[in-house]
């Protein structure tokens, strides 16, 4: 069978024994930490060794989790949470049962898809097995009765579909070694399968499933979403594609890049609207050899990416998982703990930055962008003497606003590069200000530049 690609943490964790159906007040989440900017930790209850696989928020209280288990005879567990996350309690439990997908169509319904297909149909207070004989890698329902699931093993996998909530299933698609792995249905006739075999591809339905055809060759997406039926993106490795027209075309996206950053894949994307789309993975390479993991968001359907790392108490390597249930309220996790805001995130966003030369200069410098006048893309370069360095470099309006904020880190000496993209913005004068404050002293220098559209 297949693998799909993962990531496996070393967790410190007190072990304790977890047999049986879990009630809700014998294990129950570490209290959130403090706040320190707009994110603040959360941790999930001691899992006794398990992972987090999966997770789905309904809305900005309510939330659902699944683990994996470690042994044949091991429990799978359901978590859920009512506080937005601040504690998560085991809702249910099941051993011999491995757990891969959880959807929920309301706050009702439910399924639970891995060596066999369980439902709720009333918010987690009962879990049912309705067919204990599939194998499904990942699923996709689009009402009470109608779904696929697919199930990347060569003889017996495909793709597979049912009308009756998950009694039985057709198979629809089969491709051998070539099988697909994941799923995404849009809506009841369009979706989108990948696989990740030696001949990776992406394939489109529009007719339900009843046939799938090549949509993108030797590739296949971590995750993918669309805001309607023609505007989607999705992630590959660290990249992020765009399509205006239904998949026909796919566009690869600008994100951040430099040598501070660090690609771990965009693991997942979360949809707030065709404008704003948020992603989860990579990371950032800060002093003292610290890897902190951040978070990408678009605000102008992909035309300019930025990233932020999350200023939270404990830093976390990589997130695998993100959600927002509105513009203000959202979550990301790794696979036993996450940060959560109620306020949209943090409000400095950072863009890739280049170090062009580690050489020391001898004096702090910004130097004039290029090119000047721009349209809408120019580079800004500057210089930093001293180490470790305290460095911003922001961008202010005609009028004095602060618009963008290009860097706002700890950097060695060296020179740097960063880009401005002015999409989203109107022709005129802008200003860009440097700031270097090395702890003896403080530098600061503004100059102007012009867009012209």
């Amino acid at each position: 069978m297949k693998k799909l690609l993962k990531i496996s943490l070393t967790l410190a964790i007190t072990v304790i024994l977890v047999t049986g159906i879990i009630m809700p007040e014998i294990i129950m989440g570490t209290p959130a930490s403090p706040a320190v900017g707009n994110w603040y930790q959360q941790w999930m209850p001691n899992l006794n060794g398990r992972q987090i696989v999966d997770i789905t928020f309904l809305d900005s209280l309510t939330g659902y989790a699944i683990s994996n288990r470690l042994t044949i005879s091991d429990t799978s567990l359901i978590l859920k949470t009512t506080d937005s996350g601040d504690n998560w309690f085991i809702n249910y439990a099941q051993t011999g049962y491995i757990f891969k997908r959880i959807q929920f169509l309301n706050q009702n319904t439910g399924f639970v898809g891995g060596t066999g297909l369980i439902k709720t149909t009333n918010g987690g207070l009962n879990w049912n097995t309705i067919n204990p004989s599939v194998f499904i890698e990942d699923l996709s329902f689009k009402s009470k009765d109608t779904g696929w699931y697919v199930y990347g093993e060569s003889f017996t996998g495909g793709v597979f579909f049912t009308s009756d909530g998950g009694a039985n299933w057709v198979q629809q698609y089969s491709a051998g070694s070539q099988n697909p792995e994941k799923i995404y249905m849009y809506n009841a006739r369009i979706g989108f399968i990948s696989d990740n075999s030696g001949s990776s591809s992406i394939r489109k339905t529009t007719n339900g499933g009843l046939n799938w055809n090549l949509n993108v060759s030797g590739q296949w997406y971590f995750d993918i979403t669309f805001a309607d039926s023609l505007t989607g993106w999705y992630s590959a490795a660290s990249n992020i594609y765009k399509t205006t027209n239904g998949g026909n075309n796919w566009v690869l996206q600008n994100v951040p890049t430099g040598p501070d950053l660090l690609n771990l894949g965009i693991n997942k994307l979360a949809l707030i609207n065709k404008d704003t789309v948020w992603a989860a993975g990579n990371a950032v390479f800060y002093p003292n050899s610290q890897v902190r993991a951040i978070l990408l968001r678009t605000t102008n359907g992909g035309v300019n990416w930025q990233y932020q790392v999350p200023d939270t108490a404990i830093n976390n390597f990589v997130y695998y998982f993100i959600q927002f249930a509105d513009k203000n309220h959202g979550w990301a996790y790794t696979t036993l703990r996450g940060i959560h805001t109620a306020t949209g995130g943090d409000p400095v966003w950072l863009t890739g930055i280049n170090q062009i030369s580690s050489q020391i200069p001898k004096e702090y410098k910004l130097f004039q962008n290029y090119p000047n006048p721009f349209n809408p893309e120019t580079s800004i370069k500057y210089n930093v003497k001293s180490e470790t360095s305290n460095v911003k470099l922001l961008i202010y309006d005609i009028l004095g606003k602060q618009i963008e904020v290009l860097v706002d880190q700890k950097q060695n000496a060296g020179t740097y590069e960063v880009d401005f993209n002015g999409n989203g913005y109107a022709s005129g004068v802008y200003f860009y200000k440097l700031i270097i404050n090395s702890g003896k002293e403080v530098f600061t220098e503004t100059k102007k530049m012009l867009m012209i559209k």
